[in-house]
């Protein structure tokens, strides 16, 4: 929330058990508040609690037109992977973290 109005959202979603996979779905931030390092903030948190879950990775896919939103994901650490299974029509670009136990 900023200013009473919703800035930001996202979501992980369980995919797998072994090992323990969420994909970060559904992260966006509102026109009025992008440029707020509010999407950065989103990112770390969601990461943070995958962490809390025991999550061993996380996964995302995304659309190459999206290059701001490619390289807050960069930024956060997560690596190019090729695409596989993308259950979105116009995902042409996956990646992934590692995360440490």
């Amino acid at each position: 929330m900023l200013n009473g109005e919703v800035a930001g959202t996202c979501a992980l979603v369980k995919t797998d058990d072994n090992p323990l996979t969420f994909e970060l779905s559904k992260m966006a931030v509102s026109p009025k508040a992008q440029g707020k390092k509010l999407g950065y903030l989103l990112g770390n948190t969601l990461i943070e609690k995958a962490k809390e879950l025991n999550a061993e990775k996380l996964y995302l896919v995304t659309n190459s037109i999206l290059v701001p939103a490619i390289k807050l994901y960069e930024k956060l650490g997560f690596m190019h992977t090729s695409v596989s299974n993308a259950e979105y029509d116009r995902a042409d670009v996956q990646m992934e973290m590692i995360l440490n136990k």
